[in-house]
């Protein structure tokens, strides 16, 4: 549990600009200049590589914590878990940059008053546009159509004639911010879209342009299997090797969502075997994957490396989001894309200790 300062240093500590950690990752400038922006904050980062001297002086200070959402980004010993948190006496909020936390252990910053927060939708164009890629990518062979017109000679266009995604199903796994604008766009291509989403009820599903059917209709009709919910405890290998012998002869898998959703040894069976008929895999177990992974030599997979997020106009969302929504929680605001709402009361007793006024609202 993360240290309780003594009251007697709320007056300095309101007094001081509030500090803002991240580390060295990729990030849109667009962050500095919302923090540039307000003078009461300052944003410091990080090496990711930094002595334990230098991170021990930042957790001391900092009131938020940035932190990317890609979990082979980010050092062991900077995970937002118990043990930084116990380093950290004046957390109040870390915040995810996309719309996983991953790296986040969401149960320990709620025993100790700290809230998690997210950027839930801010990349959701970007992954939506991803997975139809891989999913006429995959249809029309375009990779190993690529691949064999740099290097070969002699094999004839029949020889990699793909087919049409236009009048077939698309099974969505996960309906939120990415899967509805999945179903969007698979509708403009004339696809029938289903979905399984257990938190959604058959009129909420039909409004963000599916048909609500069960996980086991999903496999069975489907011709495109996507997945986009979160990975937690209840997702795990939910795609094994029973759900790939589940779906159709032939089928597509496609995952832009986060690895271990999925087991890539069934996965590769399953296509090893033939059952499937291809997959478009952005998301892995280690990231990115060996040079000898099993699925890098299948030319009916096309793979990406956790990059269907990765776009200019994302990357500036995500950026600017995150910088506007950790200063309006700082300011003693309920924010946006709260992850740990029960989290709230201890961090308002905590906010006000550490900074001598209550924060508004309630989630």
């Amino acid at each position: 549990m993360a240290f309780q300062p003594e009251s007697t240093a709320r007056g300095a500590l309101s007094a001081l600009p509030k500090s803002v950690i991240r580390l060295n990752v990729w990030y849109h400038p667009a962050m500095q200049a919302v923090f540039d922006a307000h003078p009461d904050y300052v944003l410091t980062t990080i090496d990711r590589g930094a002595d334990e001297c230098t991170i021990a002086d930042a957790l001391e200070q900092a009131h938020a914590y940035q932190i990317s959402s890609a979990k082979d980004e980010t050092p062991a010993r900077w995970l937002a878990n118990a043990d930084l948190l116990a380093r950290a006496p004046y957390l109040l909020c870390v915040s995810a940059s996309g719309s996983g936390y991953d790296t986040v252990d969401v149960e320990a910053c709620t025993r100790a008053g700290v809230l998690v927060v997210s950027q839930s939708g801010a990349n959701a164009q970007s992954v939506a546009e991803h997975t139809l890629g891989l999913m006429i990518g995959v249809s029309k062979r375009l990779t190993e159509t690529d691949r064999r017109l740099r290097c070969e000679r002699g094999f004839s266009r029949e020889d990699v004639m793909g087919h049409e995604i236009s009048g077939r199903t698309l099974g969505v796994v996960g309906i939120g911010h990415i899967g509805r604008r999945v179903a969007a766009l698979a509708r403009a291509f004339d696809m029938r879209v289903i979905a399984c989403d257990p938190a959604l009820d058959e009129a909420t599903v039909a409004e963000r342009g599916a048909q609500k059917v069960t996980m086991a209709t999903l496999l069975d009709e489907a011709d495109y299997v996507s997945l986009h919910c979160p990975r937690n405890a209840e997702t795990l290998e939910l795609m094994d090797a029973e759900a790939f012998q589940a779906m159709k002869p032939g089928a597509v898998f496609i995952t832009t969502a986060r690895g271990g959703i999925h087991s890539e040894r069934a996965l590769i069976d399953a296509l090893q075997c033939g059952h499937l008929g291809g997959a478009g895999v952005d998301v892995w177990d280690v990231e990115p994957p060996s040079l000898d992974h099993p699925l890098l030599a299948m030319h009916n997979v096309v793979a990406t490396y956790h990059t269907a997020g990765v776009t200019h106009e994302a990357r500036r969302n995500v950026a600017s989001w995150a910088a506007e929504q950790i200063i309006h929680t700082l300011d003693g605001h309920v924010p946006s894309r709260l992850v740990n709402p029960e989290a709230w009361p201890k961090f308002a007793d905590r906010y006000e200790g550490l900074l001598g006024i209550r924060p508004t609202g309630a989630p």
